[in-house]
């Protein structure tokens, strides 16, 4: 074990906080919403109020409220959460300063896979059978391994809970002709019961420049079909059958060298999922869990003359078995876990296809010595045969001072694997030259080229000998919770050190004067802030609720160097270069300093009447380093700070009908220079049948 780890198992007994979050949109839960039932941040059922972890819940009338069709645009509305676009223009989440890459997406508790540039595409997911949305903050890497280490999501759908038949049919209708269909069907019938959603998505797109041939977005449609089964043997035996299948096609257009070149996309995705749910007595319980899925994007773009100019193609799979036991000592819990994940990935620029083969094995004690305190304590190990074994400790503490107000702590480690990309790419830009190889073929390729005459030159103190590694994080949790009669308010500070950051240098010189690359563990990151979240209730009718997140997310090594006074700025008028003091160091990019928002909830029961209006802001941020010194720093180009606001009128019609109609984007802000994926004012009309 290296002396870094065995300096972090010790840090594990110094007390830290955290804080646990709950829907603030849906008044109707009231006092008894502390009393929700949830399972991501323990993998086993726990009340919310009581977690020592900083888990947040997003409702099925929340979701319902907000009128939103897809998970991109409901994660977008919560405190502390910020969807970012890669460079293809898929949207991920930005949690606690930490790019789209760190945050596990989750759906009924086992992964969804496709990330092809590193960002989960999160428009992938509709909202429509969705029961709740559990959001745990901060390294989770103790119970689910890689890329929790900023944190998880777990999308949990509905299923029946009592002897019923009912369903629903809904369409909604919104500018740039988008529409949403979507229909269910629910049923249980004593042992037997079951849910089936399917949903049909379409969009002409939008245009935020008119003054070029091309959309911002060009139009795309996709469906959904995901029906689950659920069959109770006894009442020690349960199985669960379940699947989804997601296509979606996407016209493609692009100009090179001045003409209009156009193709498609196209994504097919599919999951099965079984789980064998055996309680052997009254303290124990096992789940046995097979998951496999496949995610495949294609496309193709021909040139003017319709003949074919470039196609890609990505097809990854996921095997994963996994049996998790659960110990009920008394008032406590120990859970234990192995299992394996076995993936692989074919795509374009691969010299071959790609496998991932590893073991895991994972435990937790949820330990209450008292009413007043909660002690949360896990270790996971993953071994893997393409990078070094990962050990992933977690404690976790809840001391309740008295009725109204608790402390909450969490000290984690976090890690996230090299992904595909970083270890196997091998490609070449055709009209610019440059290359990009995966750290695991990088020497033999460039052995390749040099025999082929293709470089100029190597850098000498360049060397693949030892593995790339793993980055990974230590997050620190400090918060409270108070809640009495009509107020609540939450707090947490955060803190993430991130080492090892995987980033690109130049490996070598090519004749044609451009550089090589590959993937190297090269930064070390940190992010710290403040998350604050307050609601008053009124009256029964009505609620504001308010949400601010405060971030600083800097790069260590920039810090340094700055302090070694080696890092200097130009003056655009008089061309002299000057010193950058820290004060000036803005940080990573893409981070806003200060977000926050607002939400009013109003209701008038007798006539079935409810209004919804938000208001998000989000302060400057920089995308690009505009004065080619290698920073951000306040003397660069900044996207200035914006805020949008969404408004909805919602009415039940006797118990079957429900209306809703809305404007998304109110004030219809747009940035087409710097920000595409906000696409003006949107209204929306919403009708929904319940049977």
């Amino acid at each position: 074990m290296s002396l870094n780890k065995m300096k972090f198992i010790g840090l594990i007994l110094l007390p830290t906080l955290g804080f646990a979050q709950v829907d603030e949109n849906d008044t109707s839960l009231k006092t008894e919403q502390l009393n929700d039932v949830v399972v991501t941040a323990t993998r086993t059922e726990r009340q919310l109020s009581t977690l020592p972890l900083p888990t947040y819940v997003i409702t099925a009338t929340a979701i319902e409220r907000a009128g939103v069709t897809r998970l991109n645009e409901i994660l977008a509305q919560q405190t502390g959460l910020i969807t970012t676009a890669d460079f293809g223009g898929v949207e991920g989440i930005q949690m606690q300063g930490l790019d789209a890459a760190y945050t596990l997406i989750l759906m009924d508790g086992v992964p969804l896979v496709g990330r092809s540039a590193g960002t989960l595409d999160l428009s992938r997911v509709s909202v429509g059978n969705i029961e709740r949305i559990e959001i745990v903050k901060g390294a989770s890497s103790s119970l689910y391994g890689s890329e929790a280490l900023a944190g998880v999501i777990n999308i949990i759908t509905k299923k029946p809970k009592t002897d019923l038949l009912s369903g629903s049919f809904s369409y909604r209708y919104a500018t740039f002709n988008t529409m949403d269909t979507n229909a269910s069907l629910n049923w249980k019938k004593k042992k037997f019961s079951g849910a089936v959603f399917a949903d049909y998505f379409k969009s002409d797109g939008y245009d935020l420049d008119k003054t070029t041939a091309l959309k911002t977005v060009e139009p795309y449609q996709n469906i959904t079909i995901q029906p689950r089964f659920y069959f109770d043997f006894s009442q020690g035996v349960k199985l669960t059958l379940g699947t989804r299948y997601y296509h979606q096609k996407q016209d493609y257009k692009t100009v090179i060298q001045e003409l209009n070149y156009n193709g498609d996309a196209t994504i097919n995705e599919w999951d099965i999922n079984t789980k064998v749910e055996q309680k052997w007595n009254s303290k124990i319980s096992t789940d046995y869990e097979l998951y496999t899925t496949n995610y495949k994007n294609e496309s193709f773009l021909n040139n003017p003359n319709n003949v074919l100019f470039e196609e890609n193609f990505y097809d990854q799979w996921l095997f994963r078995p996994e049996i998790r036991t659960t110990f009920s000592i008394n008032k406590n819990k120990l859970t234990t876990g192995i299992g394996l994940n076995y993936e692989t990935l074919n795509r374009t620029y691969f010299a071959e296809k790609a496998i991932f083969n590893s073991q895991f094995a994972f435990l937790q004690y949820d330990y209450n010595p008292t009413d007043k305190w909660n002690i949360l304590a896990g270790l996971r190990y993953d071994n893997n045969n393409q990078y070094q074994s990962q050990l992933s400790p977690k404690l976790a503490i809840n001391f309740k001072l008295n009725t109204h107000l608790s402390l909450k702590s969490s000290i984690g480690y976090g890690f996230k694997a090299p992904d595909f990309r970083q270890l196997y790419f091998d490609f070449t830009n055709s009209s610019v030259g440059y290359t990009v190889l995966g750290y695991n073929v990088a020497e033999s390729r460039l052995n390749v080229l040099e025999s082929q005459g293709q470089l100029l030159s190597r850098i000498p103190e360049i060397s693949f000998e030892n593995p790339l590694k793993p980055e990974s994080s230590i997050n620190f949790n400090f918060g409270s919770f108070y809640k009495k009669e009509k107020l609540k308010i939450e707090a947490n500070l955060f803190y993430n050190s991130i080492s090892n950051l995987i980033d690109t240098r130049v490996v070598a010189q090519k004749t044609n004067g451009q550089n090589v690359f590959s993937y190297f563990n090269i930064d070390q990151i940190f992010t710290y802030g403040l998350e604050l979240n307050a609601a008053y209730n009124f009256s029964d009718q009505f609620n504001v609720s308010l949400g601010y997140q405060y971030l600083i997310a800097k790069d260590q090594s920039v810090v340094r160097a700055i302090e070694n006074g080696t890092v200097f700025a130009r003056n655009p008028t008089t061309l002299e270069s000057f010193q950058i003091k820290k004060a000036d160091y803005f940080g990573l990019l893409n981070r806003s300093k200060n977000t926050a928002n607002v939400k009013l909830y109003y209701t008038i029961p007798k006539l079935k009447t409810d209004f919804n209006l938000q208001v998000f802001y989000r302060s400057k941020y920089g995308l690009s380093d505009s004065n080619s010194n290698q920073i951000l720093d306040k003397y660069d180009d900044f996207v200035d700070g914006y805020a949008t606001a969404n408004f909805s009128i919602s009415k039940q019609i006797k118990e079957k009908l429900f209306i809703q109609m809305g404007v998304n984007n109110l004030f219809d802000f747009t940035n087409p220079e710097e920000i595409s994926t906000v696409s003006g004012r949107q209204i929306f009309g919403r009708l929904q049948f319940n049977y």
